[in-house]
C-alpha cells in the first residue's frame, strides 16, 4: 500500500488536528455570515420578492423577431423558495408578480403566497394579472379562471389593464362608470387596492384607481388622464406596477398620490425613450421600443408630478 510521505510525517494525531481546524474554520465562516440588514435594521423601504422577469430566461424580450431561452417551471420555482427558507430568508413585506405563462406555475405562486404569509401575515401581494391587451389573450385561456377564482381573492393590490379587468370581472368596460364598477367587483372578491392602469374611453386614455379602506364603506376612487404617446413600448406594465408598489409603501393611505407619482415617472421615461430613438433616426412606430430605464433613474426616484388625480367622490 502506498502511503504519502507527507501523511507519514504528519501522523494520525496531526491529521485529527487538521480536521478539527477545518471544522472550526467552517463554523467560523458560518458564524461570520452577515445579517439580513432589511431585518436587522428597521426600515420603511420594505423587502420585495419579485416573481416575473425570472419566469423566463430569454436573451431579449419576446418583442424581437426571434427569441430563445427557457421557461422556469413550478418545481424549479419551489426549489428556489426552499433554498430561501433553508437560509432564513423568507421574510418579505411584499410579493410582486407579473407575467406568468402556465397554470402550474401560477398555482405554485399561490403556494408561495401561503408560505410567505406563514412567516409574515402582513405580507402585501401586489399582482399584475398579465393576460392580454386590446381584446386578445396572450396566455393560455385557462389562466383566466385561475386568476379570477384563486389569485384575486388573496391579492392585496391588483393592477390590470382594461382588457384584463374585463376578463376578471366578466363585464365590458366602455365608460368611466364601467371602470369604477369593475373596481367594486374586484374589491368584493379580495383586494383593497385596484388600479386599472389603462382604459381607453372614446380616444381618451385613463388610469382609474380605487382604494377600499374599510369593508362596508364606499371606496375612494379617482382617475388620471394620461396623454397618448405615438409609439409602443416594452416593459411599461412591469414598471407601472413596481412604481405603484414602491409609492404605495411610502404612502399607504394615499393611493391617489402613489398613482400620480407612478404615472409621472412612467410618462417622463417614455418621452425620454421616444426622444432618444428619434435622435437615432429610428421610425418609432415600426416596432416596440426598449424603455430607457437606467437613463431615467432621476425621474423614477424624484418625479415631477405633472399628472394629477381627480376624485370621483
Amino acid at each position: 500500500m502506498f502511503v504519502s510521505p507527507l501523511i507519514a510525517r504528519i501522523g494520525s494525531s496531526s491529521i485529527r488536528s487538521l480536521s478539527n481546524f477545518r471544522t472550526k474554520c467552517l463554523k467560523q465562516l458560518h458564524m461570520a455570515q452577515p445579517p439580513i440588514l432589511a431585518l436587522a435594521i428597521p426600515s420603511d423601504t420594505g423587502r420585495v420578492l419579485s416573481i416575473q422577469s425570472h419566469t423566463v430566461q430569454l436573451e431579449n424580450s419576446a418583442g424581437y423577431p426571434t427569441f430563445k431561452g427557457q421557461v422556469l417551471n413550478g418545481e424549479q420555482l419551489w426549489e428556489l423558495i426552499e433554498g430561501l427558507e433553508a437560509n432564513g430568508l423568507l421574510y418579505y413585506t411584499h410579493l410582486l408578480t407579473g407575467y406568468i405563462g402556465s397554470v402550474s406555475f401560477l398555482n405554485t405562486v399561490l403556494k408561495v403566497v401561503d408560505k410567505l404569509r406563514s412567516v409574515n401575515p402582513k405580507l402585501k401581494f401586489v399582482c399584475d394579472p398579465v393576460m392580454g391587451d386590446e381584446g386578445k389573450l396572450y396566455v393560455p385561456p385557462e389562466l383566466v379562471m385561475v386568476y379570477r377564482e384563486k389569485v384575486v381573492p388573496v391579492a392585496s393590490v391588483l393592477t390590470p389593464n382594461q382588457f384584463e379587468a374585463e376578463q376578471l370581472t366578466g363585464s365590458s368596460i366602455t365608460s368611466e362608470k364601467d371602470g369604477q364598477e369593475a373596481c367594486n367587483i374586484l374589491h368584493a372578491a379580495g383586494p383593497s387596492k385596484v388600479v386599472i392602469t389603462s382604459i381607453n374611453i372614446d380616444g381618451t386614455l385613463l388610469l382609474i384607481g380605487s382604494h377600499l379602506k374599510e369593508k362596508g364603506q364606499s371606496p375612494e376612487q379617482f382617475k388620471i388622464v394620461i396623454p397618448k404617446i405615438p409609439a409602443y413600448f416594452t416593459g411599461t406594465g412591469d414598471l407601472t406596477t413596481a412604481l405603484l408598489l414602491g409609492w404605495s409603501n411610502k404612502y399607504p393611505n394615499d393611493l391617489d398620490k402613489a398613482a400620480e407619482l407612478a404615472v409621472s415617472s412612467v410618462q417622463a421615461l417614455l418621452l425620454r425613450t421616444l426622444a432618444d430613438y428619434q435622435k437615432a433616426g429610428y421610425d418609432c412606430q415600426s416596432s416596440s421600443l426598449e424603455i430607457r430605464l437606467i437613463q431615467s433613474l432621476d425621474d423614477i426616484r424624484n418625479p415631477e408630478v405633472k399628472y394629477r388625480a381627480k376624485r370621483y367622490n
